[in-house]
């Protein structure tokens, strides 16, 4: 029991302890609030994705599609292109007004959200264009050359301004934090024009953000210029740590420890999935988007919970279903049948807290490999080719095998991996559920003799 307890102390010290005080710095928060509020977009544009991809996948589609439907395609893929074409402007905003309301209700200072989301998305279009010097000026880049098109220094794609799309997401989180800092200064110092009380707020409001913006602009310019002396500029720069990041996270070995990570977390009570996730979700809608543009890149929208997590948090489904219908012990059944209906939706509180799995020495070993042995399954699956990869996001409680048939726009042998892979994870839990169920049966018997 003491080898136990050592465990657990060593997981709170090196895991708990470093990534509870990362999700609790400002920033971290604001990001994951940012991919909260992104999830409808992102799955209502995705569903557009799906809907014009269908001939592709059944192929008997095809004739009824060109004769209606593939006529008005630049109509109704406007609602894909407003949304994942956009989602670095719905993070910058976004970030600009949480990180902002966040300094101004826990530091007590006169900060405006609003601002804060405006200024942040000012910083970030000044960004957007490319620019050269040459013959000793600075011009707009102009290349219309096949595959790219920078008109006046404004890069064109399929789905808009291409820098607004998944790939800017990392440089407009860095300019949201830039201006939202800069807009704090300015309040600290008290570098804002002051009105009269009898001035009306949103008139007041409008001319406290006059001189941050100042400043904001200034410290942009400079960056710009800055970068420019290099032949570069702040996208280009941006793209070389993150895409690091963005490949290790996409190996195998990557995937193992992010899981390893949640379930470390989750193992000590804290919800590891809420804290991993939120960091990495910028990536995995990068990756969805190259998905859909002919990549094959395993982690990628919603591939947790439509490959891996299935039932919850430890990959639980078969679990909840053995405990509920074949457990001896009358308080595992119970639950079991208690916690069926969630499961089956990706939720499994009862089962992390009930049965319980947190300070658990009985179930932690099989709760850290279970989805280890999920992920891998479709990780390889993925990467083989065997199936498609995920291109349109699906609300995480889709149920097993459904998210992962609509998310890979059809795709059937999705589906099967998705169902192989919840009862790999139940193989993991079975000998230690088995043991364990043994265990409180025995308790049960000798109590009622009692």
């Amino acid at each position: 029991m003491s080898e136990q307890n050592k465990l657990f102390t060593f997981l709170e010290k090196t895991v708990m302890e470093p990534l509870g005080k990362l999700a609790q710095y400002k920033v971290v928060r604001a990001i994951t609030a940012a991919g909260m509020a992104s999830i409808p977009f992102t799955i209502v544009g995705s569903m557009f994705l799906v809907f014009n991809i269908l001939p592709l996948t059944f192929t008997f589609l095809t004739d009824f599609f060109d004769a209606t439907v593939n006529k008005i395609t630049s109509l109704y893929m406007l609602g894909f292109h407003a949304s994942m074409g956009t989602l670095a402007l719905y993070f910058n905003i976004v970030i600009g007004y949480e990180l902002t309301k966040i300094y101004a209700e826990e530091e007590g200072l006169d900060l405006t959200p609003i601002n804060g989301a405006l200024l942040s998305m000012f910083a970030l279009l000044m960004t957007l264009p490319q620019l050269v010097f040459s013959e000793g000026a600075v011009t707009p880049l102009h290349n219309l050359e096949e595959g790219t098109t920078i008109v006046s220094g404004w890069a064109v794609g399929g789905s808009g301004l291409v820098r607004l799309g998944t790939s800017g997401i990392f440089t407009a989180i860095i300019m949201a934090v830039l201006a939202v800092h800069l807009y704090r200064l300015c309040v600290v110092k008290r570098w804002v024009v002051k009105m009269p009380d009898s001035v009306p707020l949103g008139v007041s409001r409008g001319f406290t953000a006059l001189i941050p913006a100042f400043v904001v602009a200034f410290a942009v310019i400079l960056i710009n210029g800055f970068f420019l002396m290099f032949n570069t500029d702040i996208f280009n720069v941006v793209a070389i740590p993150f895409g690091f990041v963005s490949n290790l996270t996409n190996s195998w070995l990557g995937l193992m420890v992010i899981y390893f990570l949640v379930q470390a977390l989750w193992i000590v009570g804290i919800h590891g999935a809420n804290i991993i996730f939120s960091i990495i979700t910028p990536i995995t809608l990068a990756n969805m988007t190259l998905n859909a543009q002919g990549a094959h890149i395993p982690l990628a929208g919603e591939f947790s919970n439509m490959f891996v997590t299935m039932g919850g948090s430890g990959a639980t489904l078969g679990l909840t279903l053995y405990i509920a219908y074949w457990a001896k012990s009358e308080q595992l059944r119970v639950l079991g049948k208690a916690a069926i209906a969630p499961a089956i939706f990706n939720i499994n509180e009862p089962i992390i807290f009930g049965l319980p799995m947190i300070y658990n020495p009985a179930m932690a070993i099989p709760f850290f490999l279970a989805p280890m042995v999920s992920a891998t399954i479709a990780y390889f699956a993925i990467n083989l080719q065997l199936i498609k990869p995920v291109v349109a996001q699906m609300p995480w409680p889709s149920p097993v095998g459904v998210g992962a048939f609509i998310g890979t726009a059809g795709d059937w042998k999705a589906a099967v991996v998705a169902i192989i892979c919840a009862f790999a994870a139940f193989l993991v839990y079975y000998p230690f559920i088995n043991a364990y169920d043994k265990k409180l049966y025995q308790q049960e018997q000798e109590k009622a003799q009692t």
